[in-house]
């Protein structure tokens, strides 16, 4: 797959972001190598390995769910730079 600044620009864009042409240049070539690098390890026979989330037997230590109180909205909204009918106001950001 072939990684151009055109598709850098898209997601750029996509995500709000403004890249200058030396930072357009700079993420190009490091996204190229990236993928060259997962074409790599598509080569590998991993048809006898087992999937796995970490290479350490670990396990999480949870915690029970319990239901507890909850703040007062008058608490939960008071530094919230706007709020409309105790609820969080945010600007729209879909074009």
């Amino acid at each position: 797959m072939a990684i151009t600044k055109q598709s850098i620009e898209y997601v750029a864009h996509l995500s709000r972001i403004d890249l200058s042409p030396e930072e357009l240049e700079k993420f190009s070539g490091q996204l190229a190598q990236i993928v060259a690098f997962i074409d790599k390890l598509k080569q590998l026979d991993v048809e006898h390995v087992s999937p796995t989330s970490h290479i350490l037997p670990i396990q999480n230590v949870l915690r029970q769910d319990v239901p507890g109180q909850s703040l007062p909205v008058a608490q939960v909204l008071a530094d919230a730079p706007k709020q409309q009918d105790n609820l969080f106001a945010v600007p729209k950001i879909i074009d």
